[in-house]
């Protein structure tokens, strides 16, 4: 039996990360991009009805000039992307006084006014979700750590492209720098 989490939902955030268009339909492995996004609203209901704020993160970029373009053994590009790559899935319902921001690389922290903006409104826990679990929420997940902030992550409501990169990050990362929990321990905790 794990610890319960006292969470104050004044200092926590729910952070969901690339739950857009463009990403929620990859391939997902142990859990689909559907199941991702159920776990990720119950998530994100739960925390909103106690008054916490609500992040999304998307990856965009302006022309392309804005991406990072580094020499690699596998490339992860996509060209030619839809014009509603970078939407926000409406399963979501994104409310007025939710936070979007938007990065240009895996992170969420990097280039962006995310730390800013959770400081600001005194958020010093987050909870974090979204696609894919061992690139935007890991790479956000280290960040966050090096800024300081305690951080739970909702195992089920994450996914990978394989297992193993999921079950990597969970079992090697995530439970060095944060707690792990499933969606249902989370919001077992909330009340």
């Amino acid at each position: 039996m794990m610890n319960p989490i006292h969470f104050n939902p004044e200092t926590t955030a729910v952070i969901a990360i690339d739950l857009q268009k463009g990403i929620v339909n990859l391939k997902g492995r142990p859990y689909t991009g559907n199941s991702v996004i159920l776990q990720s609203t119950k998530l994100i209901e739960g925390f909103r009805k106690k008054g916490a704020l609500i992040v999304y993160v998307r990856v965009d970029f302006i022309d392309g000039k804005d991406a990072l373009k580094p020499l690699t053994d596998q490339n992860m590009a996509q060209a030619n992307r839809p014009k509603d790559w970078a939407e926000l899935v409406p399963e979501l319902d994104v409310q007025p006084g939710d936070l979007i921001i938007t990065k240009r690389q895996w992170g969420a922290f990097f280039g962006t006014e995310l730390d800013l903006q959770l400081r600001r409104r005194g958020i010093d826990t987050i909870v974090l979700c979204g696609i894919a679990t061992n690139i935007g929420v890991e790479t956000t997940a280290r960040e966050a750590f090096q800024h300081g902030y305690q951080q739970v992550f909702a195992t089920d409501a994450m996914t990978a492209f394989s297992e193993e990169e999921h079950n990597h990050s969970i079992q090697y990362i995530f439970s060095r720098i944060g707690r792990n929990r499933t969606t249902k321990e989370i919001l077992d905790d909330l009340k």
